[in-house]
């Protein structure tokens, strides 16, 4: 379903584990600051609200959108850290280098969770233009920074969950 369908923020009915005692990174773009800036506070307001201490959430903003890899590594890689967020604009312009940034973004954050184990959050948005950015990032389609949030507090509870050794009886 397209944002366009559908509020970002708007989690229905769905159940949202509790985040307290998880540590989270967040990793922001200064490019497109009025965007990002935005998503960074829906994403830090979202996890504090499901539980999650404020010293548990290490925060760090990179240049642009196509850094956010490296710097979700380095961050990783200084904190202990169950989930790593990573939060971007790149507006669709006049030239495919947003289809570059994106899928390179896109892809480097799913191979570090899949070499790492644990999840690093894509929570780019990929707008037409400004007005999409704006509508995303707190207007009328919610905020992608709330939505990357929650998708951060249930993957690092599912890998928790998973880490947890099974309870044998009898044996």
């Amino acid at each position: 379903m397209s944002s366009s369908d559908k509020n970002l923020s708007d989690f229905g009915n769905k159940e949202i584990p509790n985040a307290s005692g998880l540590s989270f990174g967040i990793i922001s773009a200064e490019w497109n600051e009025t965007i990002t800036a935005a998503l960074y506070k829906g994403c830090y307001e979202t996890l504090v609200k499901h539980g999650a201490d404020t010293k548990n959430i290490h925060s760090i903003w990179v240049p642009g959108t196509f850094e956010l890899p490296v710097g979700a590594k380095m961050l990783a890689q200084t904190q202990k850290l169950d989930a790593v967020i990573c939060l971007g604009c790149v507006i669709k312009g006049e030239t495919s280098h947003n289809e570059y940034i994106n899928l390179s973004v896109a892809n480097a954050l799913q191979q570090m969770s899949i070499v790492s184990g644990k999840p690093f959050i894509f929570g780019v948005l990929t707008p037409n233009d400004m007005q999409q950015a704006l509508d995303r990032a707190g207007g009328i389609h919610g905020n992608k920074g709330d939505e990357a949030a929650v998708t951060a507090i249930k993957m690092a509870v599912l890998r928790k969950s998973l880490a947890e050794p099974e309870k044998k009886i009898g044996f």
